[in-house]
């Protein structure tokens, strides 16, 4: 088969949640498929990185869709004329966009829809793009991949979709995230945390991610327990972020919290690695790849209690009202001093992770193309 893939998020040192998902279930999918031909179809200068194996042909159709005007345009104008020039039998797209003018059969890979419940947290014209054109592009595909049973039921109802139309295709966890050795731990704090042990987050900050409730459940934390540990937050600004300006330089210890930006991989491994506990209480989430990361890198989790968040962490975290910060700060007080359910907490998670893993999202997503064809077979 002629399979074309929308590969406009994979971009170098950029790679986010949807981005990480797409790299990695793509990479297994061209690898363990050899007798099909893909072709990978970027909006702009793609890295040679991307190109995983001899059956994939880079394809660089602009204009770069940096806006949802530049969306539209790539969806209705350049795909059809790309997916015809390639003969192509079917379109598989991770970022939840499809063509609406294209009559090759589509997969698509819809992570969640917080912008259905939470549209005051987007730009104007994103969301009305998502909130216009997600319906239809659900509608359009012939199978849909989602990332957790939440987002499945979720869009489901909102969409009036058929559940049996969406396949579960859980996130996994890069390798890189693994444990490391007390003397390394020692290294990295004298690295990023002047030497201090930390609490850590990670994600684009953005309103859904509840940085603004992180930073007030850490201020409520040194004042009770006036511990050395510090905050490590990674992750770019994206939108909105005048909340979480407004409330850092309202903290006491604002000092004890050290903004990295983005990361590359290597130093992410290690800020997991060494820290006392990743701290992920966001509102809205369709999986949250950070609590599998923080499983593998064997570090306990305090995770919030909302959509998609208990099913992911299992028995494996603390688990709390991401608006309740005295209870966040009381679970990061708990994990800062008691070395028993820290252990606790990991040896759970070490059972848990064992849902998770790339290999598995793959074999998952590859599925989604074969009901897809099942689908085009029996009309």
């Amino acid at each position: 088969m002629n399979i074309a893939v929308n590969t406009r998020l994979l971009l170098k040192n950029k790679l986010e949640g949807i981005g990480w998902f797409s790299y990695e279930t793509l990479r297994y999918i061209v690898n363990s498929h050899p007798e099909h031909n893909f072709y990978f179809i970027f909006d702009r200068k793609y890295d040679p990185s991307f190109i995983f194996a001899d059956n994939v042909k880079p394809i660089v159709a602009g204009p770069a869709t940096r806006h949802p005007f530049l969306w539209y345009f790539w969806l209705k104008f350049v795909i059809p004329k790309v997916l015809k020039k390639i003969n192509a039998d079917i379109f598989l797209s991770t970022d939840g966009f499809v063509s609406l003018n294209t009559k090759v059969p589509q997969v698509v890979v819809i992570h969640d829809i917080n912008f259905y419940h939470n549209p005051e947290q987007l730009p104007f014209w994103v969301r009305k793009f998502y909130n216009k054109y997600f319906p239809k592009f659900a509608n359009k595909a012939k199978h849909i991949g989602t990332v957790s049973e939440y987002s499945k039921m979720d869009m489901s109802n909102v969409f009036k979709i058929n559940p049996e139309k969406i396949s579960v295709c859980y996130n996994g966890s890069n390798n890189i995230y693994k444990p490391i050795s007390e003397t390394e731990k020692v290294k990295v704090r004298q690295k990023f945390s002047n030497g201090y042990e930390y609490f850590h987050f990670v994600g684009a900050l953005n309103p859904r991610k509840n940085i603004p409730g992180l930073l007030k459940s850490f201020d409520l934390f040194k004042e009770k327990t006036k511990l050395p540990h510090k905050l490590i937050i990674v992750g770019s600004a994206m939108h909105l972020t005048g909340e979480i300006d407004k409330v850092y330089k309202e903290m006491k210890y604002f000092k004890d919290v050290i903004f990295t930006g983005r990361l590359n991989i290597e130093d992410l491994h290690l800020i997991y690695a060494a820290s006392t506990a990743l701290v992920y209480i966001p509102f809205f989430e369709g999986f949250g790849i950070p609590l599998v990361e923080a499983m593998y890198s064997e570090i306990p989790i305090i995770s919030g209690n909302t959509t998609s968040l208990p099913e992911v962490v299992g028995e494996a975290a603390l688990i709390c009202d991401p608006n309740d910060y005295e209870d966040v700060a009381k679970h990061m007080e708990s994990l800062a001093l008691d070395l028993k359910l820290r252990q606790k907490l990991i040896e759970k998670g070490k059972i848990q992770r064992e849902k998770f893993s790339w290999e598995k999202s793959g074999q998952k997503l590859w599925k989604c193309v074969e009901k897809a064809i099942e689908t085009i077979n029996n009309a």
